[in-house]
């Protein structure tokens, strides 16, 4: 595959930015979940269905998915009488996470969060921006049975501000592929996807390939700096097998193309592969970030739901799409009423020429 190159430039975080209409936030998925919009970006821009996705996809292609599986990871508990809430994000060890808190200030290190008589955290650690670690009562499987009984989903914050978590959110917060627990974020062009869909893309001779992002609570966090130079990305703890990257390659060799479901799989990917378009397995963390400029070594093709403005996911697909082609991509949607954010609308983005 030819690759793909931009000269790299200083960029202000503003320039990423758009005024998006409230009412186009949504707040529930659409049924059946292939029937969202699919905003297809190549030359032109095509208004499409998500069912149409096959119609844009060639024998010989690998589609790759990310099975990670979102965790109950939303905590409220009392420190004595004030009442604390946590979202974990990352974790560390079989009885250890790292969390942000509200209120973070007043909790000190060594102060105990009871969620219930027997289930408790003790804070280890205060880091910076209300990020704190936190030490459990339970760990491994017995911390994760605390979790499904005491936490809740943790939808996103542009979704939790309109409504409360419901447990209709258990299901559509979910990808089909959900498989590995350990993500707060569900990977959110994945929740697109059924059974149907997939016997569809089989059908036509696309091999589906799986690899493990576990998406953190950081990426909803907003952008403190002015110039991208200056932003920090949390890291995320990813796998790829020797059998997915096997199947990476060989569908590389043959000509065919990596079709990425979502920019989980996408930064997994990217950060796995070589100079040369060779994806090795992998089995650690990652903290890519990508912005215009970034020249892609393994995805051709990127499906992906609309992101935040001054978001890093939004410079990733315009970085991917061309900044421009993007910045005309988001017009159309907000002009024609697409669905943005995790229960919405999706795009299938072509690169860059």
């Amino acid at each position: 595959m030819e690759s793909r190159s931009f000269a790299f430039k200083d960029m202000r975080v503003d320039e990423f930015d758009f005024t998006l209409p409230t009412e186009l936030i949504a707040d529930r998925p659409v049924s059946p979940r292939e029937s969202a919009k699919l905003l297809v970006v190549k030359d032109q821009i095509d208004d499409k269905l998500v069912g149409d996705l096959p119609d844009f996809l060639e024998a010989g292609d690998v589609l790759v998915f990310n099975d990670t599986k979102v965790i109950p990871a939303r905590l409220k508990g009392l420190r004595r009488t004030a009442k604390v809430e946590v979202t974990l994000h990352k974790n560390v060890s079989l009885d250890t996470w790292h969390a942000f808190a509200k209120p973070a200030k007043k909790l000190k290190v060594g102060d105990v969060i009871q969620f219930s008589e027997e289930f408790s955290a003790m804070v280890s650690q205060k880091l910076d921006g209300g990020e704190v670690v936190l030490a459990f009562s339970h760990a491994g499987a017995d911390l994760m049975e605390c979790l499904a009984n005491y936490g809740e989903i943790p939808l996103p914050p542009y979704i939790s501000s309109i409504r409360p978590v419901d447990d209709q959110d258990k299901e559509d917060y979910q990808t089909v592929f959900a498989r590995e627990e350990g993500a707060v974020a569900a990977p959110t062009a994945g929740l697109h996807f059924t059974p149907e869909l997939l016997s569809a893309i089989e059908s036509k001779g696309i091999v589906c390939v799986a690899t493990t992002l576990h998406v953190g609570a950081g990426t909803f966090l907003p952008m403190k700096v002015d110039d991208t130079d200056d932003h920090i990305m949390h890291s995320e703890f990813g796998i790829i097998s020797q059998d997915a990257a096997d199947s990476i390659n060989e569908c590389r060799a043959k000509g065919g193309r990596i079709v990425s479901v979502g920019t989980t799989s996408l930064r997994l990917l990217e950060s796995a592969t070589n100079d040369d378009g060779i994806v090795s397995a992998f089995h650690g963390e990652t903290d890519i970030f990508i912005t215009p400029g970034y020249r892609f070594k393994a995805v051709d093709l990127l499906m992906t739901n609309f992101h935040l403005p001054k978001s890093t996911l939004f410079m990733l697909v315009s970085a991917f799409c061309g900044f421009e082609k993007m910045q005309a991509a988001y017009t159309h949607a907000i002009d024609n009423n697409y669905r943005f954010y995790s229960y919405g609308d999706s795009s299938l983005l072509y690169p860059a020429q």
